[in-house]
């Protein structure tokens, strides 16, 4: 498995304390046993061939059910623990209300939750993983971008007829814009898709918290700048969105962690019930 996730035998080899050349021995053991190649083979990389996926893939979920069904008739196995990084909105719409899923799959597994500050540069360090909202995450992660997101101005529905239908350059200069202090570019997309290069709100305000800006919009106190989802996912009647205008926005959704981090137990479940469960 290390072999197929790092691509290079040398890595995998590190990863297992092995020689290399130990590792291309068992590796070649295993071919000479199934009777098919299974990797090619150039330089210090190594890639799947046909036969490779398949087996790959026939045989993985099968490891999977077996660490499972282990775990399941086990009373001596610890609890596997993960520190996740998580945004509070990405927390409270999408993850905990499939969290029982993961649970019943897998009840060992337990979750700290930080919804503190900085959760990319966290990872690796004081967190296993983390669910982020970026442009793209840092060239040294594992990354699994988890959606594509539209940027929409979201306003209570009271100010959204006071603004009327179409934008007006004037009015919009005299309402408080919400932003979120980590997706600055959101605005900046917004007003470029309306054609609104001119526009100075008469106030920014910060926050660190989707949630928050969702409930001040709600109650008048500004236009927050979020994304489409947020927005559905609230299903909260007081809020509309304005004009109607859909702005594909800079940022998304990722899961981050150490590329190492996918060999600890705690990771690879979450991870792999993440991406399959369609968050």
């Amino acid at each position: 498995m290390r072999t197929v996730r790092l691509g290079s035998a040398r890595a995998a080899a590190d990863e297992l304390g092995l020689s290399p050349s130990a590792l291309s021995r068992r590796i070649g053991n295993l071919e000479e046993f199934v009777g098919k190649k299974l990797f090619t083979r150039a330089r210090q990389s190594m890639q799947l061939t046909d036969d490779g996926h398949a087996f790959f893939e026939a045989v993985n979920p099968q490891l999977e059910s077996l660490a499972r069904a282990v775990e399941s008739q086990s009373e001596n196995l610890s609890l596997l623990r993960l520190h996740l990084g998580v945004l509070p909105l990405f927390g409270s719409q999408r993850l905990f209300p499939r969290l029982g899923e993961l649970r019943a799959r897998h009840p060992l597994l337990h979750i700290d939750i930080d919804t503190g500050p900085h959760l990319e540069d966290r990872v690796g360090d004081t967190l296993d993983a983390a669910i982020i909202l970026s442009r793209g995450p840092s060239k040294g992660l594992h990354a699994v971008r988890l959606d594509f997101n539209m940027v929409h101005a979201i306003a209570s529905n009271d100010l959204a007829r006071k603004l009327g239908e179409e934008p007006d350059l004037e009015l919009l200069g005299k309402q408080t814009f919400l932003i979120h202090n980590e997706l600055p570019d959101s605005f900046k997309a917004w007003k470029a898709e309306l054609s609104l290069h001119e526009l100075e709100p008469a106030a920014i305000d910060q926050y660190d918290s989707g949630q928050l800006m969702l409930e001040a919009a709600a109650q008048g106190l500004g236009i927050a700048i979020m994304h489409d989802d947020h927005l559905r996912r609230a299903s909260d009647s007081r809020l509309t969105d304005l004009y109607g205008v859909e702005v594909e926005s800079p940022y998304s959704y990722w899961f981050v962690c150490k590329p190492t981090a996918l060999e600890e137990r705690p990771v690879r479940l979450f991870h792999d019930w993440l991406v399959n469960a369609g968050l």
